[in-house]
């Protein structure tokens, strides 16, 4: 495990069962993290849609809301209007007040400096916590980690020491989990020549299809 080997195998896998997709396609992202682009306020308003409404709900779920939404903003549909779709209040108020001041929600990212700073810029806007920012970095260009519990968790059977499986928390991401899945992105980056921003939602997807055993 933990190889390049392993890691295409994988891939291979997730591709064949047609679960090669996040918001955009393992494609699309590979294309977006090796040369990112500056994406029109539109779509960057539907970037974080996307990952405000996939807490909780499966790829499939959340694509499909996510269409919905996406295209009743474009209507002129209000928050109420909205909320006759999907019937969380919070969600639907951040994805709402996001759309509505897409253009310098977009500029501002734009004018970071860096993946962090765009981070830190992202954990600002609202219903968009420390992982949701990283998920959301990631599908725009940065090359970083989400550090789910999947993830956290792939760090532990890495690290061979399970004991640490007990402190997996989706909330608060412990130094010594996030160390143990800094060393398993390093490993997999020098064997593959891949970001670690990809390596991470292959990852992702095949411990949340139940495709690694020891989670």
């Amino acid at each position: 495990m933990f190889d390049a080997e392993w890691f295409w195998g994988l891939e291979k896998t997730l591709r064949a069962q047609g679960l090669d997709s996040d918001d955009q396609s393992f494609d699309e992202i590979r294309e977006m993290l090796a040369a990112p682009k500056r994406l029109p306020p539109e779509s960057f308003a539907d970037a974080c849609a996307y990952v405000i409404l996939a807490g909780g709900f499966s790829q499939k779920t959340a694509k499909k809301i996510h269409t919905v939404i996406c295209e009743a903003l474009r209507a002129g549909a209000d928050a109420d209007a909205l909320f006759q779709i999907f019937h969380n209040k919070n969600k639907i108020n951040a994805i709402y007040k996001i759309w509505n001041n897409r253009q310098s929600i977009c500029d501002d990212f734009y004018a970071c400096n860096g993946d962090l700073e765009k981070i830190n810029y992202l954990q600002k806007l609202p219903h968009i916590g420390k992982i949701t920012a990283n998920h959301l970095a990631r599908n725009l260009g940065c090359n970083v980690v989400k550090y789910d519990v999947w993830i956290q968790r792939l760090g532990v059977l890495y690290a061979g020491n399970p004991a640490f499986f007990a402190l997996v928390d989706n909330k608060k991401l412990n130094p010594q989990i996030k160390k143990y899945c800094d060393a398993m992105f390093a490993q997999l980056e020098q064997e593959t020549n891949l970001p670690r921003g990809y390596i991470d939602v292959v990852l992702f997807r095949a411990a949340q299809n139940h495709l690694i055993e020891g989670l």
